[in-house]
C-alpha cells in the first residue's frame, strides 16, 4: 500500500511516494509459475500409450529428437500426426533434409503387436535412419509371480507308478 506523508514545513501538500510496490507482482508472479509447473508437464506427449516399464537410465539430450508413436491398435504417428507405414519413410526423409544426425525416437504401446513394431523399425532402418532408440516407462516393473504348479491328474497314465507324497519328520520342539 502507498502512503503520503506530510512534512513540517512544507505547503501543506500531500506528496505521493515514488516508491513501487512489489508485492501485487510478486503474487501474480507466483501464481503464474505454478500454472506452467502444472501445465508443462501435460504438454510432453500427444498420443496417449501405455509404456512398457524398465529400469533403464534415461537418456539426457540437448536436441529435441523426432518421436514416433504406435498405438495398441497398430496406428502410428509422427510426433501427433497419423500416417501409415508406407508414408513414414518419406515424411521422415522430408524432415531430416536440414538434420543429417537426426534422433528418433519410438515409443510402443504395451499392447501393441511385436510384428508391428519391427515393421516400422525395419522400414525406418531401410530408410537410412540409424539413430533409433526405444522409449519405456523408467519406473520399474512389479515383481513376476511365480507361476502356479500345474495340478496333478487324480490317476497317473497306465503304465507310470502312483507317487506318493513322502511324510516329513517332525522335529522336537526347543526348549529354553
Amino acid at each position: 500500500m502507498a502512503a503520503s506523508i506530510r512534512k513540517r514545513g512544507s505547503s501543506g501538500r500531500y506528496r505521493p511516494m515514488a516508491e513501487i510496490n512489489v508485492t501485487p507482482l510478486v503474487d501474480v508472479m507466483l501464481v503464474l509459475l505454478i500454472i506452467f509447473m502444472v501445465t508443462a508437464p501435460l504438454l510432453t506427449t500427444g498420443v496417449n500409450l501405455d509404456l512398457p516399464r524398465t529400469q533403464a537410465a534415461q537418456i539426457s539430450n540437448p536436441d529435441e529428437p523426432l518421436t514416433i508413436s504406435i498405438r495398441g491398435d497398430g496406428q502410428v504417428f509422427i510426433q501427433e500426426t497419423e500416417t501409415s507405414v508406407e508414408e513414414l519413410v518419406p515424411r521422415l526423409q522430408a524432415i531430416a533434409r536440414n538434420k543429417p544426425e537426426l534422433r528418433i525416437f519410438v515409443r510402443g504401446d504395451r499392447a501393441t503387436n511385436y510384428g508391428r513394431m519391427a515393421e516400422v523399425l525395419a522400414a525406418m532402418i531401410q530408410g537410412g535412419f540409424t539413430k533409433v532408440a526405444l522409449l519405456t516407462d523408467p519406473t520399474p516393473a512389479a515383481a513376476p509371480q511365480p507361476a502356479a504348479t500345474p495340478a496333478r491328474p487324480a490317476t497317473p497314465p497306465r503304465g507310470q507308478p502312483q507317487l506318493q507324497p513322502q511324510p516329513q519328520p517332525q522335529r522336537p520342539a526347543r526348549q529354553g
